[in-house]
């Protein structure tokens, strides 16, 4: 089975090791028929802290690393 990756915002970096992004999907509202947004935070692993506040990056699902991380950083889209 494919591993998932979701690209979204890094919104906190305050963490030793963990960076918690902000995904944000779009999607058309069944009964108003208009666009939505709807965000959601994901705790994603960063081994060396080289992530920062507002960078877009693409996180990967991977096996369970604790009790809230299930995704690693793969890459950086665009720094802030």
């Amino acid at each position: 089975m494919p591993k998932r990756i979701l690209q979204g915002t890094v919104v906190s970096d305050k963490q030793e090791k963990t960076v918690v992004v902000r995904v944000e999907r779009r999607f058309t509202h069944p009964l108003l028929k208009k666009t939505v947004r709807r965000s959601k935070h994901y705790h994603a692993h960063d081994e060396a802290k080289s992530y920062k506040v507002g960078d877009s990056v693409s996180i990967e699902e991977t096996k369970p690393i604790s009790k809230l991380k299930r995704w690693t950083v793969v890459e950086t889209t665009q720094k802030a």
